[in-house]
């Protein structure tokens, strides 16, 4: 979604698991339940002798978080997979550091592990394919030479063979972390298939709601899993889902998956060929859906309209039903319950305000900025600076059609309600500060700032909301974030659009700004007055 804001996906195999959750060995109960996949690895190390290191990097060895169930060859599978990846990745960091006894233990408690993923697996699930069986052959190969050359690395001094050594063990590293991820992928995708065969052909109210979760489980792995599920007909079998009546009450679940598939191209690909778009119009349009289900397809709108995904503004069906959507879209917003529903019905607006230009007239049409101006003075709704950037950037795409200047300096009507003008909202968002402190709000912030700076800029062609800019004080506040790159987290974005803004500002109300100011950050060349703000080290103000 682009990824969806405020945390929801909403980028090789690359090897899955990601987002596991592992545990530093701290703790004799967690070792206990983890017992039957730790020993192996201790006991080879002790038969071989090897004993096991006390150097301070194997403080942070990770172990799995928990055993996974018996009969589990899905989870069997992810966890060892983390961890062999782990471990190939850690091996080849300290053979880049010639490290060699490391190297030699990590590659004997890598074979263990291979070892112990191809038995498990073999064990909870259905006899493995002849492909599979080839692959499983090779790997376990690769993984005994690597532990024999390790070892002999080990007893060799001359550095010069020990240099065409490491080149060696360095290509059969790389031959078996392919091989890993061909095995891994192979039974993935067997295992995918078994769960979109069991979607597809139950009418059971709890299997399917079951599997569909352990689908959406799997694609919080990442983009390598999202791409199994589409091609082996994931998609396909969720849609299925949604066009049952009496599956209704699963349809939330059902599209939150779909919204994490179609973060690949297989997926949206999908999705256009089983005329998704026109499933997800009905749904939205049904104000006989609850609000969870209709922004959970709001949530899919915003993914396969994600201007930060190529493959989507090929998706000609959605133009078919896009005034629909749009006008399902607005209603969901100015309806909304919560922040987390207007969010995904803001973020799908702004996204289709990138995907066809038609979508902002429809919006002033619609009424829109009435709106978005009237939700921002509600607290439930607009609560967080993800929701606000979702805001600005509408109005920011608006703001290049003539009409939006007028309906942004209006009140909202006679209704006995407090609500901003559009440019008291576009002044409050170049204040807006983080909360939390954390990277992602940060850098939704500072989106916040430059989209606010840019609708302010275009919107300044017009005299009256150039005037009403300059009465609220916006040109002092451009002026101290140029100025200060405190305020604007030393956002080099920031300073350009709240520059451009300034002088588009100071075109039409020179007498709002100091002669210094006016020398500095308007007279000179663009160029020159953002170095100049760049490598400030203090604020002017």
């Amino acid at each position: 979604m682009m990824a969806l804001p405020g945390g929801r996906r909403l980028d090789s195999i690359a090897l899955p698991g990601q987002r596991l959750h592992l545990l530093q060995v701290d703790s004799v109960q967690r070792w206990m339940e983890d017992l039957k996949l730790m020993t192996e690895c201790e006991c080879m190390c002790v038969l071989q002798a090897k004993p096991i290191s006390l150097e301070e990097d194997t403080q942070g060895d990770l172990i799995l978080a928990g055993g996974p169930g018996p009969g589990d060859p899905l989870q069997l599978l992810l966890k060892r997979g983390w961890v062999i990846s782990t471990e190939l990745r850690r091996i080849g960091q300290k053979l880049a550091q010639d490290r060699w006894a490391r190297v030699h233990s990590m590659s004997v408690r890598l074979t263990c592990h291979a070892r112990s993923m191809v038995s498990e697996y073999s064990a909870a699930s259905r006899s493995p394919s002849q492909e599979m069986g080839q692959v499983e052959k090779l790997l376990m190969e690769k993984c005994s030479e690597l532990s024999a050359v390790t070892e002999r690395c080990l007893q060799v001094e001359n550095e010069h063979v020990l240099r065409s050594m490491k080149a060696c063990v360095s290509e059969t590293l790389s031959t078996l972390g392919q091989h890993f991820g061909q095995l891994l992928e192979l039974a993935l995708t067997r295992e995918v298939q078994a769960l979109v065969r069991k979607i597809d052909a139950s009418d059971n109210i709890y299997t399917t709601e079951s599997t569909t979760g352990n689908l959406f489980s799997l694609t919080q792995e990442g983009a390598p899993l999202c791409r199994i599920i589409a091609k082996e007909g994931g998609v396909v079998a969720l849609f299925k889902v949604c066009r049952q009546d009496s599956f209704r009450c699963l349809y939330p679940q059902a599209l939150r998956t779909l919204a994490s598939i179609c973060c690949v191209e297989e997926g949206v690909h999908q999705l256009e060929k089983v005329d998704g778009v026109l499933c997800l119009a009905d749904i939205l349009t049904d104000d006989s859906h609850p609000e969870a289900t209709r922004a959970e397809a709001a949530a899919v709108v915003a993914q396969v309209t994600s201007p930060h995904l190529s493959f989507t503004q090929h998706l000609s069906s959605f133009l078919e039903s896009m005034e629909e959507i749009v006008t399902a879209l607005v209603k969901l917003c100015q309806e909304a319950s919560s922040g987390e529903v207007f969010l995904l019905a803001s973020a799908a607006l702004a996204n289709i305000t990138f995907f066809d230009t038609m979508a902002c007239e429809m919006l002033l049409q619609l009424n829109a900025i009435h709106v978005l101006l009237e939700a921002c003075s509600d607290k439930q709704r607009v609560d967080t600076p993800y929701t606000r950037d979702q805001i600005v950037t509408i109005l920011a795409n608006m703001s290049v059609l003539e009409q939006c200047a007028s309906d942004i300096i209006q009140e909202n009507g006679n209704t006995g309600v407090s609500r901003l003008t559009g440019v008291q909202l576009i002044m409050g968002m170049l204040s807006e500060k983080p909360r939390s402190g954390t990277p992602a709000e940060v850098a939704a912030c500072e989106r916040v700032q430059q989209k606010a700076a840019v609708t302010l800029a275009r919107l300044s062609q017009d005299p009256e909301v150039a005037r009403e800019a300059v009465r609220l004080s916006c040109v002092s506040r451009l002026i101290e974030l140029c100025r200060s790159p405190s305020e604007r987290n030393s956002s080099d974005a920031v300073l350009v659009a709240c520059l451009a803004a300034l002088r588009r500002l100071a075109g039409v109300c020179p007498e709002g700004l100091q002669d210094s100011d006016f020398q500095q950050l308007v007279q000179p060349r663009l160029v020159d007055s953002f170095l100049l703000c760049s490598n400030m080290e203090e604020s002017f103000v």
